[in-house]
């Protein structure tokens, strides 16, 4: 199997409102069952999710919570805000579960690689569907069969750094379930369940750097993944809470 990753070249800084589908078809030659990775601050740029922390009144517990973390009142505000629930508050970080069901620090919300100096940027407000809405325009404009990933960095509970994972998805089931079948020696799976969005997500970073502003790769390779519709969405891949041993 031959496995080819490459980051889109001459993509100009996003702006909010930019039609981000057009801008990567003009840039890209795309194929039948490509799979186009787009960082998650590229598409909340075009969509606008920038918010100024000087500008937002923290409530009580924000500022409860910012006097704990040694965090901006305003920006622990904005994460409550896109938050169901705070799970951990140490110095400097917030780990929440977002509106969106991720765990994750901070709801996801940074100012690297943001222009300007007071904003943050949010996730997107529904990256699937963002997903979805990326992938008929690029689908329409290009004649081509393809998916479509929405990824972000996120750290991990059990090990130190931190890797690109898919938090939208269109086109391609974010899951194989190989439970049932069987190994080499014939004996049968029953947990194996492959992450398949989130190591195409952590493929696609390796072929950019987080300063390379180059925010889309393509993957070309593994065109059977790419199916018809549009998908489950990354959404299928979050644990339910009643399957979650460690919260």
């Amino acid at each position: 199997m031959k496995l080819t990753i490459e980051a889109v070249a001459g993509l100009p800084e996003i702006a909010p409102g930019e039609d981000l589908a057009a801008l990567i078809a003009s840039h890209a030659s795309l194929e039948d069952g490509d799979i186009v990775v787009i960082a998650q601050k590229a598409v909340s740029k075009s969509e606008g999710r920038f918010a100024d922390p000087g500008a937002i009144e923290p409530g009580d517990r924000a500022r409860e919570l910012a006097a704990s973390t040694a965090k901006d009142p305003g920006l622990v505000q904005l994460i409550l805000d896109e938050s169901n629930e705070v799970l951990r508050a140490t110095e400097g970080v917030l780990i929440v579960e977002t509106r969106h069901g991720f765990i994750c620090a901070n709801a996801g919300i940074d100012s690297s690689n943001v222009p300007g100096t007071e904003r943050v940027l949010l996730l997107p407000v529904d990256p699937d569907a963002s997903a979805r809405t990326l992938r008929s325009a690029l689908q329409s404009s290009t004649g081509r069969r393809l998916a479509v990933l929405i990824t972000d960095s996120f750290g991990r509970a059990w090990r130190s750094g931190q890797q690109d994972v898919a938090i939208g998805c269109a086109g391609i089931e974010p899951l194989l379930d190989e439970r049932g079948s069987s190994d080499r020696e014939g004996r049968e799976l029953t947990a194996t369940i492959q992450a398949i969005a989130d190591e195409l997500a952590a493929a696609a970073d390796l072929a950019r750097t987080k300063d390379s502003g180059e925010p889309v790769v393509i993957i070309r390779g593994r065109s059977e993944l790419v199916i018809s519709a549009d998908g489950p969405g990354a959404a299928a891949s979050l644990r339910e809470r009643t399957q979650d041993l460690f919260r």
